[in-house]
């Protein structure tokens, strides 16, 4: 094994033919294969520790304090070193502290395995910092398609771990196909288990068996929409229009739109008709677009191409924009069109209605996210109401759909990755 400073820039790559037996290839915090039994060995002996322990806050924030330097040019890695900021981990641990009262105490879990998906690279920094900061134990399951953006990231980790050495052997991450002896030998050893991915893998996951003690997060497959009020749009100044296209920018197309929490739906929200305004936005996304260099590669625009031509087959489109291969707008006549598969690459679907109340009966359990702007937030009450927990889980402001939280898809991540400590004393015998 290579020491941290000595690993190549890929931290994935190069690792030759795995040997015989169950052997993983380990990236983090040290690079090369790996006995399986031996690291989980290893981890399990490692001591968890209360949540918020300074040790691990201070390491947490010395990620974020590296990931801020070296991803300047990286806006989603800015952003994650942003979210993990010393002072947001403050917030964090006062939050945690809200969760206690005189008769518990909130404790880690003990070992963590998260399995994050392909398509969001960065994706499993979340949890994982969310699960260090606890105080648990933890191992990452990794593709192995790395990325830029995921490679960075991994040097990143192992650089940092090299300072803090009373951290480092508690977090490791592994890459490995889909072997699910490999899968059932690491949910064996943990005590929760975290999946993120589309609903067929969640459910190939699941059906790998975990302790009888250990609790499962599921995060699978979603859908998400964004809503403008027509009349709002109609009031804002030339900037205030090209801000509210920069931020729909942000929340749609770093991850190629296909983050669970980007908009696939885009509601234009009452009377008018909203065409006038929609082709006013649309042509300042791809004005955006244009100015951040997005380009889409040749396999997804076939795939975007295939996706529209299908919808306009299958479906009532009553429009249908694509001035170039930045942006694909299918207007539709109803919400029940837009389901399905979906390729992402700047394809959304275009619908009016008078108002929310409209879509109440089309909202299913997997819709996640709602991005809104100009609607009031009385109104947005109201129709959460009305849905009765029919779906959405949060509704955001534009710009902050990729915002991660300690509330995500309806679980308070704080209290999931920790368990419930009650103390009751009895009366005092004389």
């Amino acid at each position: 094994m290579t020491s941290a400073h000595d690993r190549p820039s890929d931290p994935i790559a190069g690792l030759g033919q795995e040997p015989r037996g169950i052997r993983v290839r380990q990236v983090v915090p040290m690079r090369g294969w790996v006995d399986l039994g031996e690291l989980l060995g290893r981890l399990g002996e490692m001591p968890v520790v209360p949540p918020f322990d300074r040790s691990r806050v201070d390491f947490v924030a010395d990620v974020s304090r590296r990931l801020g330097r070296k991803g300047r040019e990286r806006p989603e890695i800015q952003a994650l070193a942003f979210w993990m900021r010393k002072s947001e981990l403050h917030r964090l641990a006062q939050s945690m502290l809200a969760l206690e009262d005189e008769r518990s105490v909130l404790m880690p879990r003990g070992t963590v395995f998260h399995l994050p998906p392909a398509n969001v690279d960065t994706l499993f920094v979340y949890s994982w910092a969310l699960s260090t900061l606890v105080g648990n134990r933890n191992i990452v399951r990794l593709s192995s398609r790395a990325t830029d953006r995921s490679g960075l990231v991994l040097d990143t980790l192992c650089e940092a771990m090299v300072d803090h050495p009373d951290v480092a052997g508690s977090s490791v991450i592994v890459t490995y196909g889909h072997d699910d002896m490999v899968t059932s030998t690491i949910s064996g050893s943990c005590d929760v288990r975290v999946i993120w991915g589309g609903d067929v893998t969640v459910k190939r996951i699941r059906s790998v068996a975990i302790p009888a003690h250990a609790t499962e997060l599921v995060f699978a497959d979603r859908f998400s929409m964004a809503a403008i009020g027509t009349e709002a749009y109609r009031g804002l100044s030339a900037q205030g229009r090209d801000r509210l296209a920069e931020l729909f920018f942000t929340d749609a197309y770093w991850f190629d739109q296909l983050a669970c929490s980007s908009a696939r739906l885009l509601l234009w929200v009452g009377a008018a008709d909203p065409r006038p305004f929609s082709v006013d936005f649309y042509d300042r996304v791809r004005a955006v677009a244009h100015e951040k260099g997005y380009t889409v590669d040749s396999s997804a625009a076939v795939a975007k191409l295939g996706q529209a031509f299908g919808t306009m087959v299958d479906a009532e489109v009553t429009g249908y924009s694509a001035e170039d291969n930045t942006l694909t707008v299918l207007e539709m006549a109803s919400f029940s069109d837009v389901r399905g598969e979906f390729c992402g690459a700047g394809l959304f679907y275009h619908l009016h209605v008078r108002d929310l109340g409209e879509i109440v009966s089309d909202i299913r359990r997997p819709d996640q996210t709602l991005a809104s702007y100009g609607i009031a937030e009385a109104d947005l009450r109201t129709f959460v109401l009305s849905l009765c927990g029919r779906g959405i889980d949060r509704i955001v402001p534009f710009g902050q759909a990729l915002h991660f939280d300690r509330y995500w898809d309806g679980y308070d991540l704080l209290a999931e990755l920790t368990r419930r400590v009650t103390i009751s004393v009895g009366e005092t015998m004389s």
